[in-house]
């Protein structure tokens, strides 16, 4: 929240547009459904690397130094892979698309995650480490710090960063993969160490004559962080009701992310971006009063956060859900107002229309 805060004032006195209010409270909303998720170990894993620490050592590596470097660069190699499966295959990109739906990019973007992952299986891809005896501890102390490293590279105010640029992720590497124009479609999988991409043949530096277009293809057009966790699956289960062939229904959860069968992407077209310079960002008339609402309506749903943590283990699994479930709705019924409002005064300006 300080980095954000900074970030805020750098901005201005650079005289750099880089926060829309209602978009970094659907922002930070979503961090707190995030976080809140997270803590409550929602989710099924279907192996994990305990288990295949027990079941795959081989050869202990010693000393602790040199199992934190294996460590490090085996939860790297893992997050590369896992975030290009989220980007690549159609029931996959529901997991991540929440942190692409913002069409800005700032600190606030990098909170904006995701609540619908809840099959977790990346530990298949940690067997090297668990062939050396990594310990698991190891990784429940650097996974947090590898997850807080990815995010200050979620600004436009920091420019290219010389050699930096041949061995980490960087601002620039990163405004690229969240880019929608063709030239960076797909791009900077990396999370830490670049080297990733350049392995794989994904890397793409940031052009200077290509600026880079935030979002997606097929806008969420929503504030409503719990509806854009959803919008990706719920239009998958409709396409593959819709769509006639068997053979469609079933593989249409496994080709590239958004693919559609013919006969529904011929009945039931869905507005796609097609030149991203021709973006039209989606805003909602929102007054002052009513963003000040938002954002004590969102500090209420962060300190419930806190305090529902603090006295976890002095509650009952009901009465958790409970708070929970009322966080949840706080922050739905913030995106669902402000789109309400929009439409109440679209509404309201057709009939002083029809009025003149």
């Amino acid at each position: 929240m300080i980095l954000i805060g900074i970030e805020i004032l750098a901005a201005k006195r650079m005289g750099i547009q880089i926060n829309n209010p209602a978009d970094m409270i659907s922002s930070l909303s979503s961090g707190v459904t995030n976080i809140t998720k997270g803590g409550l170990k929602f989710g099924i894993i279907l192996i994990s690397y305990s288990w295949l620490v027990d079941h795959f050592t081989l050869y202990k590596l010693e000393p602790v130094w040199a199992a934190v470097v294996v460590a490090f660069i085996v939860q790297d190699f893992t997050g590369y892979w896992m975030h290009r499966l989220n980007h690549r295959v159609n029931v996959f990109w529901n997991r991540h698309i929440i942190h692409h739906s913002s069409e800005e990019f700032n600190l606030a973007c990098a909170l904006r995650q995701s609540i619908s992952e809840t099959i977790h299986f990346g530990a298949i891809l940690m067997i090297p480490a668990a062939v050396l005896g990594v310990p698991a501890k190891i990784f429940v102390i650097l996974g947090p710090i590898h997850l807080f490293m990815q995010f200050w590279y979620h600004t436009r105010l920091i420019d290219k960063m010389g050699w930096l640029e041949s061995v980490i992720v960087t601002p620039s590497h990163h405004r690229v993969h969240h880019g929608i124009n063709p030239e960076y479609l797909d791009k900077n999988y990396s999370q830490i160490l670049i080297i990733w991409d350049k392995l794989f043949g994904t890397f793409q530096v940031e052009l200077a004559d290509v600026k880079p277009v935030y979002g997606i293809l097929r806008p969420a057009n929503t504030w409503n962080p719990i509806i854009i966790n959803y919008k990706h699956l719920w239009q998958l289960i409709q396409d593959a009701f819709r769509t006639e062939r068997i053979w469609d229904k079933t593989r249409i959860w496994f080709m590239p992310t958004g693919w559609r069968p013919d006969d529904v992407a011929l009945k039931y077209p869905i507005n796609t971006i097609a030149n991203p310079f021709e973006q039209k960002k989606y805003k909602t008339e929102n007054s002052l009063s009513l963003l000040g609402w938002a954002y004590v309506q969102m500090s209420i749903s962060l300190i419930m956060m806190f305090l529902t943590f603090y006295m976890a283990p002095e509650h009952g699994l009901l009465d958790l859900n409970l708070k929970i479930f009322l966080a949840y709705s706080i922050i739905s019924t913030l995106g669902t107002l402000y789109f309400l409002k929009t439409e109440l005064n679209h509404l309201n300006a057709e009939m002083k229309s029809q009025e003149k």
